[in-house]
């Protein structure tokens, strides 16, 4: 996941801050299942980030897109035929087979498959659908301490077409998953860096909804500056400026922008960064951008083709306090480079186990 100006460790749990934290979406294959969560841990990841929608029958599943069709094998489902839909999400019509006309037993007889044609396909097929509690249980079953970072996804959709018992929403449910398991705490706190979590979401009334149900950090996502907030229809100006700011400081710990309106582009040439992450971090509030992806195509030039540039530009030039990233494994290795001490006192001891040991061939050498 991220790289949140948490520098001294991947994972610091002595300092205010939490430098090179590691954020990981790993899209370079299928999203959202058991593996591709355990791989991500196995490749360094500090945090493992997950997309929260609900099946028809009212239970969370780690899911990306609304609708089933880009991402799965649902056109080979022939029994499914007459689920397509067309509803209306955020003032437009999008048809497709949506995971609110599905119960999970469905949705797990289905199987999830690359979106992007120019990643790895082999996959396609293998996994299935997983829960929001089984995403938990992988985290907490790891062999150190992974934080979770589950994002509240189209909150006003689900809301208006899943319905819980007791007059619940979507909300309700998403923090009674996350207290069911233990997690809260506000940030750094005690009981926090036992289970650390973001919650995030591009939903403003979400998360301060939520702010009365948990102290757990949130971080409000921010898109591109053509798009509005999913449930108030506020612009990308209105959301970023400073009296916005000084008054979601009181709700969330930070915002989550999208990177190239921190540093736009053109011509896929960055520009002149522009001040959003010094207005965020006078008004207190943490920068975790996304995502970076060590594709050539998704690198400005800038970099030259080299995704350890593009880390460094963000952590060292911008200052961010967090990176999103679809490599785990490239961050975590530019971390342990850039940081010889980053990985707590076991590595700190290897290290001064090698740097004695090739002092002693010298000294034998010289001797």
């Amino acid at each position: 996941m991220i790289e949140v100006n948490n520098h001294c460790k991947l994972f610091d749990l002595t300092t205010s801050h939490i430098e090179g934290q590691v954020v990981n979406f790993l899209r370079r294959l299928p999203l959202h299942t058991r593996y591709i969560c355990k791989r991500a841990i196995e490749e360094g990841a500090d945090f493992i980030e997950t997309d929260i929608l609900a099946s028809k029958d009212g239970i969370l599943i780690c899911f990306h897109d609304l609708t089933l069709d880009a991402t799965t094998d649902i056109a080979q489902h022939k029994k499914f035929e007459s689920r397509k839909r067309t509803y209306e999400v955020q003032g437009k019509n999008i048809t497709g087979y949506f995971t609110i006309d599905f119960t999970l037993e469905e949705l797990k007889s289905l199987r999830v498959n690359q979106r992007s044609p120019f990643r790895d396909q082999q996959y396609n097929g293998k996994f299935s659908i997983i829960i929001f509690e089984d995403f938990i249980s992988i985290a907490l079953g790891a062999p150190r301490v992974v934080g979770i970072y589950p994002e509240i996804k189209n909150p006003v959709f689900i809301n208006q077409h899943v319905k819980w018992p007791i007059g619940k929403k979507f909300e309700d449910k998403f923090v009674d998953t996350l207290k069911k398991y233990g997690y809260k705490g506000t940030y750094l706190s005690k009981q926090w860096l036992k289970q650390p979590a973001f919650i995030q979401s591009f939903a403003p009334t979400s998360l301060i909804y939520i702010s009365h149900l948990t102290d757990l950090p949130k971080i409000l996502l921010i898109d591109d500056a053509t798009t509005p907030t999913q449930d108030t229809n506020q612009s990308y100006w209105e959301i970023t400026s400073n009296s916005y700011f000084d008054f979601i400081k009181d709700y969330v710990v930070g915002i989550g922008p999208w990177k190239d309106s921190i540093v736009p582009a053109s011509n896929n040439y960055l520009q002149t960064p522009t001040d959003l992450v010094t207005r965020s971090h006078a008004y207190n509030l943490q920068v975790h951008p996304f995502t970076c992806r060590n594709e050539n195509v998704f690198l400005h030039f800038n970099f030259s083709q080299d995704p350890y540039n593009e880390y460094d530009y963000w952590i060292k030039k911008i200052g961010v306090d967090g990176l999103f990233t679809d490599f785990t494994g490239s961050l975590h290795h530019y971390q342990e480079w850039t940081n010889p001490f980053s990985m707590g006192e076991e590595s700190a001891s290897k290290l001064l186990d090698k740097i004695a040991y090739m002092i002693s061939k010298f000294r034998n050498s010289y001797n």
